[in-house]
């Protein structure tokens, strides 16, 4: 449905009845709807749809399988096919049914006969009735035996168009499979294409700008949204393009120095479950060692900074003289920390007690970044980011995981904040759900859905995003993404649109009305806007991208080799190096190495608290080097974070506080 309803019925379990020539009574689960039709012909055309819905439900609720035969062939001649067995094997049923209808008719009557046979005394009669009881017995095998022979007619031609739909349906499934092949092939070309458009020498080198897209489709709206050409909107949000990803000044791009725009590719190596589950015999599951075939090369921490992929986002937004335009800039940067995940699912690195993760781009886009393991149980991570464009922003980010079968939730839980140095304007939102689909059986891939509630505690004004999830029935655009902009009166000033993976636009509310009464009883709200302006656009993928676990242009240089950083930094942790120079034997056996000694300094902290509580003494127990747990006071929620030092410690290339954890 293309909006929220009044309430909803499961089919599958519902009764069906009429009240009298024109309602309907609809119950399932203690609820009842009355719904009345406007004839008798009318309520009963509902009645049949109904059925034959709930009969379809029923089919569905015991189908397993996501491709539950729902695809129709494509041509006309087997449509017409079909369409003539179908006739065929009704007219069978409709010979099984006489067939049925005679038979109780005359085993009645053989009944009756058998009856009067028993109370008869005159041997006359009784000689007339056993020849009656004789022709009716006759007459009854004989309609048994058209029976069994319909029943066999019936059977062979079930059988025989069943195999001529599953080859119909097998032609189907290899004609997809190879329409999916030349569709990834023509992607990668556009890719290859707009590279070389890209780096055409006629382009400036003083004012570097992305490829424009051509103009496509309007995005999927909700069906109460229409647009309008009007006037041009503010100055800030009326200088959105596909130009605006790349911020900086001529004068900046002859200070960035050149990073690494590859890594060695994925190695294919085949993964064997039995012989991972044979090495688990008898440990303790904490002691379980999960080989490198399941990660990625980078660790949580550097999964973490990849949020900052779109940082001019933030830039642009703290140059919005209004906090509403503002606010809208925050919803696309929110959005934008998921497009990366579409094809990512690879799990990083765990990262160790202790271990940071530090991105210093202040020379070439304003802002430096850090992260640090505070806690292993629950697995915790701290996030600061300084920019000196007018923008903060940190977090700490638990991950809470739930294996339900078929798929894995994952649900990042804590508090994200952002605050604009310029206006104070301090916004707060959450992660939404992602989860990983076919674990068990199949390809893997990701979805993300849920809520976002983006607040601004300064102005209260808010922005609500609303994540839909994937559904195999559904007719929306996949991984769409809505949201409406509102004041602190609740008043709406724009409408957000979009999917994750690709783009997000923004439409100024000009004019709102109310329409007829639409879902749950509510009056639809009708808005008048300007034209979309396009807010942020995701980058393409770096060429041979399937080869390097689908890393983006950023995600390729966040391992890269950098001198000056700390020692705990994940740059320098051995296994994930072996990882992605493609050792990953020697990866395995550096990673359990490492866990191991993690699990070595956790054992000795446990035993001189141990030693402390039997001596009466305090024993303050791990505490993060460079993030501090201090009460938010907006959430009221107990956070780390950052208490200043790395940076002074990175220039003084002073590290004596740092433990050794690799």
């Amino acid at each position: 449905m293309a909006h929220t309803c009044r309430g909803t019925i499961n089919l599958a379990t519902a009764h069906i009845d009429t009240e009298d020539a024109c309602n309907i009574v609809l119950s399932s689960g203690g609820r009842t709807y009355h719904l009345k039709a406007s004839s008798e012909v009318e309520r009963q055309r509902w009645v049949t749809a109904l059925e034959l819905a709930k009969a379809k439900a029923i089919r569905m609720m015991h189908d397993q399988s996501d491709d539950s035969g729902d695809e129709e062939p494509t041509s006309q001649s087997d449509r017409s096919e079909i369409q003539g067995t179908l006739k065929t094997l009704a007219s069978k049923l409709d010979d099984l049914s006489t067939c049925n209808d005679l038979i109780a008719k005359h085993g009645a009557a053989l009944q009756r006969s058998l009856s009067e046979l028993e109370g008869l005394r005159v041997p006359v009669e009784g000689g007339e009735k056993i020849k009656a009881v004789n022709e009716r017995a006759t007459l009854f095998r004989i309609t048994s035996n058209a029976m069994i022979n319909a029943c066999r007619d019936f059977l062979d031609l079930a059988e025989t168009h069943s195999r001529r739909w599953q080859r119909a349906l097998q032609h189907e499934r290899e004609q997809r499979i190879r329409l999916e092949e030349t569709i990834e092939q023509l992607a990668k070309q556009h890719n290859s294409l707009e590279r070389a458009w890209r780096e055409a020498p006629a382009l400036s080198a003083s004012t570097p700008t992305a490829p424009r897209p051509q103009k496509g489709e309007a995005s999927d709206e909700d069906e109460d949204t229409e647009y309008f050409d009007a006037m041009e909107d503010s100055p800030c949000l009326s200088q959105v393009s596909p130009t605006c990803n790349d911020l900086s000044s001529g004068k900046e791009v002859q200070l960035r120095r050149r990073r690494r725009s590859r890594i060695p590719d994925k190695p294919n190596y085949s993964l064997n479950l039995w012989s991972i589950m044979k090495n688990c015999i008898g440990k303790e599951l904490s002691k379980i060692p999960m080989p490198v075939n399941f990660n990625e090369p980078l660790s949580m921490l550097q999964r973490l900074t990849e949020d900052l992929e779109y940082h001019e986002l933030l830039d642009k937004a703290a140059r919005c003289e209004s906090s509403l335009e503002q606010l809208c800039y925050v919803a696309a940067f929110s959005v934008s920390s998921y497009s990366t995940t579409v094809h990512r699912t690879a799990k990083p690195f765990n990262p160790l007690l202790g271990e940071t993760y530090e991105l210093d781009r202040m020379d070439e886009y304003g802002y430096r970044s850090l992260c640090e393991q505070v806690s292993h149980h629950p697995p915790a991570a701290a996030h600061h980011v300084f920019s000196r464009r007018g923008w903060t922003l940190w977090q700490e980010i638990t991950i809470a995981s739930k294996f339900r079968g078929k798929y894995l939730s994952i649900m990042p839980l804590g508090a994200i904040h952002l605050q604009f140095h310029s206006t104070g304007n301090h916004f707060v939102w959450r992660k939404v759900t992602s989860t990983v689909h076919n674990i068990i059986v199949g390809k893997l891939w990701i979805d993300q859905s849920g809520d976002i509630d983006i607040v601004n505690h300064r102005t209260k004004e808010t922005c609500q995003l609303k994540f839909s999830p994937y559904s195999y029935f559904s007719r929306d655009v996949p991984r769409k993404v809505t949201g409406v902009v509102t004041d602190s009166e609740g008043q709406a000033h724009y409408i957000l649109s979009g999917t994750w993976d690709d783009k997000i636009e923004c439409s100024k509310i000009v004019q709102s009305s109310r329409g007829g009464s639409g879902s749950e009883g509510k009056q639809k709200t009708v808005y008048q806007t300007l034209s979309p302006k396009l807010l942020w656009k995701k980058y393409p993928l770096p060429e041979n991208a399937e080869n390097m676990y689908y890393f983006s242009s950023l995600a390729l240089t966040l391992n890269e080799p950098e001198e000056g950083v700390g020692p705990t930094d994940s740059r320098l942790r051995p296994d994930q190096r072996l990882m992605e120079a493609g050792r990953w034997d020697e990866a395995n056996v550096e990673k359990q190495r490492l866990e191991e000694k993690q699990r070595a300094v956790r054992r000795r902290r446990e035993a001189e608290a141990s030693d402390a509580l039997e001596e009466g003494r305090e024993y303050e127990g791990y505490q993060p080097l460079w993030f501090h747990k201090r009460i938010d006071a907006i959430t009221g929620e107990s956070s780390f974070v950052y208490k200043g030092g790395y940076w002074e410690a990175k220039e003084r290339q002073d590290w004596s506080l740092c433990p050794e954890i690799f």
